[in-house]
């Protein structure tokens, strides 16, 4: 499955792309691979060379590309309409399962995007706290609102509670409603906590933050620590929600906040995300329930929109069936232990951090590593080095994570542990590739 040429029509495409496209891509994944279809656990691009995918669209894929259930469901959809701006049958029943699957969840309200629901939820907050401020951890990802691009990439030395923006554009005054603690620090974050509470409207965590996995206790002491003062416990879960159990990571890590986000895998594949939460803070949302200064208006023209509802009740119901986790799991840990045991006979120093439905290469000689700063104390030369080789050789993936689905087989799993011995042969001898 090496990845011999690339055609003139591919080609053409990029020329276009770069042209009418800043940087030459949506902004999302920075590579020049252009891609004309997906099935099961696989890729195609426009020349026509196939990959193992382990990008699935940046995580919503977790059944699989073009599932038959799901497109079945998507298409009798499409022939009724695509959006309403009302209420349709299966968003409110796409509603009801995500209430009887996720433990904080009394009501939800949909979005189109995880930066849309997770700068609703932090709205949301501080509506029912009454106060202003967010906590956040260093290097959480909460999209690409201006609270969410606080302290998400920061290079500086760790710099106290103060949160640094990442992006220009962003008001100074933002700044200040955002306070930053180190990720799996509880004595950190009870010490900022303590000395903040009256201002706090809430923590926002990633339970999972990016690869880094919590360590024991560090959950269960926010949840602690946050009902002790009233402060909201928001658990972003708009990747690890149904991946990591049908409850998400708060059923798996045991631990349940006020109030999650959602999104990638509750849409099939389709534009979709939610708030969830408890019912008296979902309240804000229902102009009949709260004061005129106390309601919070939401609006989305597509949000809960039937066609990605609908391919999010596929999506689930092909979840709940008996083996699939165990399945997602398996498949994980033996891309993992083949990852691992590639690099291994390589001699390249290298951490595998994640859990198995999502994981991915830390090149460092580190035997932990527990926070933002640990993932970026890594070699980047072999980072991009390894990663470019991999997809050279047929493993589709970014520079930061393999996300796993139910539909890789035994067939996807053998090839890709191929291109990884074959990446991390020429990776150690300081091979490079590029597309001729």
């Amino acid at each position: 499955m090496a990845i011999r040429s690339l055609s003139d029509d591919e080609r053409s495409l990029v020329d276009v792309a770069q042209r009418v496209l800043p940087g030459g891509t949506f902004g999302n994944m920075a590579n020049e691979t252009v891609i004309r279809a997906g099935r099961a656990g696989r890729v195609w691009d426009v020349s026509g060379n196939e990959y193992v995918d382990f990008l699935l669209s940046s995580g919503p894929m977790l059944v699989g590309h073009a599932h038959p259930e799901v497109n079945q469901a998507v298409i009798a959809q499409v022939e009724r309409g695509s959006s309403f701006f009302a209420n349709n049958e299966y968003g409110i029943l796409l509603a009801a399962a995500i209430v009887d699957a996720v433990p904080c969840a009394e009501q939800i309200r949909f979005a189109s995007s995880g930066t849309e629901a997770d700068a609703y939820a932090m709205r949301l907050a501080r509506a029912f706290r009454k106060r202003s401020k967010i906590l956040k951890f260093e290097g959480g990802y909460h999209g690409m609102s201006d609270y969410g691009l606080m302290s998400l990439w920061p290079t500086h030395a760790r710099n106290s509670t103060r949160a640094i923006p990442d992006t220009a554009g962003i008001p100074d005054s933002v700044q200040g409603e955002m306070l930053v603690a180190p990720f799996n620090d509880l004595a950190a974050a009870t010490e900022i906590i303590h000395a903040h509470h009256d201002e706090l409207a809430a923590i926002i965590v990633e339970p999972m933050q990016r690869l880094v996995p919590p360590v024991p206790g560090f959950l269960q002491g926010l949840r602690d620590i946050t009902a002790e003062y009233g402060i909201l416990l928001i658990f972003d879960e708009v990747v690890t929600g149904f991946r990591f159990a049908y409850g998400g990571a708060q059923e798996y890590y045991g631990v349940t906040p006020d109030i999650c986000t959602l999104g990638k895998v509750i849409g099939g594949g389709y534009p979709l995300s939610a708030v969830a939460g408890r019912a008296d803070i979902m309240a804000h949302f229902d102009r009949s329930r709260v004061s005129a200064t106390e309601f919070m208006p939401q609006i989305g023209t597509l949000s809960g929109n039937p066609i990605a509802a609908i391919a999010g009740l596929a999506t689930l119901e092909i979840l709940r069936r008996p083996g699939a986790y165990e399945t997602i799991f398996a498949n994980g840990r033996a891309v993992w232990a083949g990852l691992e045991q590639s690099l291994k006979d390589a001699g390249i120093p290298a951490l595998i951090l994640g859990e198995p439905p999502m994981f991915d290469a830390m090149f460092t000689t580190r035997a932990s590593i527990v926070d933002y700063r640990g993932t970026i104390d890594v070699d980047q030369v072999m980072t991009r080095r390894f990663n470019d080789l991999v997809r050279a050789n047929g493993v589709f993936k970014n520079d930061g994570k393999l996300y796993i689905s139910l539909a890789h087989d035994e067939q996807d799993i053998a090839l890709a542990i191929a291109a990884f011995t074959t990446a991390a042969r020429l990776a150690q001898a300081g091979g490079v590739t590029s597309p001729p």
